[in-house]
């Protein structure tokens, strides 16, 4: 597969098999990941891989805290779009319950929603994308999360590439102390975002969403 290939079949899946991963696949992919560009070199990320009973403590922590109407981490919490960016998202969701099948005024099945992404989506493996507090503590050196987003996609296509889904949360970061508890990551590190990843179930209704993207005529201004 080539990479034009890869990035035009990537999408958001969130409904796996439960088929296992190769570890020796999900090394690949990260050793793989590696290459990618970072501002200065710095290569400001950490990866920890959660399967097994580290994936289901993970999981059984994220679903308490929601329960107990945890507060979000504030990193999180504080991204909020306007505009024509808030129009997106809202088309998006729009789109996915459709395929879900759930109603706007349905509250209980939104949240059931919102609890699937607690749980990873139910995928066999996820990968949590962290920094050092050295380098970022939610609020230094922001361009750091640049060089994390582009590591993210990296990972992304490269499992693309490998018949495997991903799907990129940042609801995974919700509960940092819980997820630190449940998985013992160090204090001095900070997850910035998950990837649910597995092979994907293509009867699950959701897998079937086409994102909408913007026209580049819309996106870009030639300047000779």
């Amino acid at each position: 597969m080539d990479v034009t290939k890869a990035i035009q079949e990537r999408k958001s899946i969130r409904g796996y098999k439960q088929d296992p991963i190769p570890k020796q696949v999900l090394t690949e992919i990260l050793d793989l990941s590696r290459f990618s560009p970072s501002a200065l070199n710095a290569q400001p990320w950490e990866f920890l891989v959660l399967t097994g009973d580290s994936l289901e403590r993970a999981k059984k922590e994220n679903l308490e805290c929601y329960a107990a109407g945890m507060e979000i981490a504030s990193y999180v919490a504080e991204y909020t779009l306007t505009g024509v960016y808030r129009g997106r998202q809202v088309q998006l969701a729009k789109d996915l319950f459709q395929l879900m099948g759930i109603a706007r005024e349905d509250k209980q099945k939104r949240q059931d929603l919102m609890r699937r992404g607690l749980r990873f989506f139910d995928a066999p493996a996820v990968i949590l994308v962290c920094m050092d507090r050295s380098i970022y503590d939610g609020t230094s050196n922001q361009m750091s999360l640049a060089d994390i987003g582009v590591v993210t996609q990296t990972i992304a296509l490269l499992a693309v590439e490998r018949g495997l889904g991903t799907c990129i949360q940042f609801q995974a970061a919700w509960y940092p102390d819980a997820l630190r508890k449940a998985v013992g990551l160090p204090y001095g590190k900070e997850v910035i975002l998950g990837l649910a990843i597995g092979y994907p179930d293509w009867e699950f209704p959701a897998n079937r969403i086409q994102a909408q993207r913007e026209p580049l005529d819309s996106l870009v201004t030639w300047r000779d």
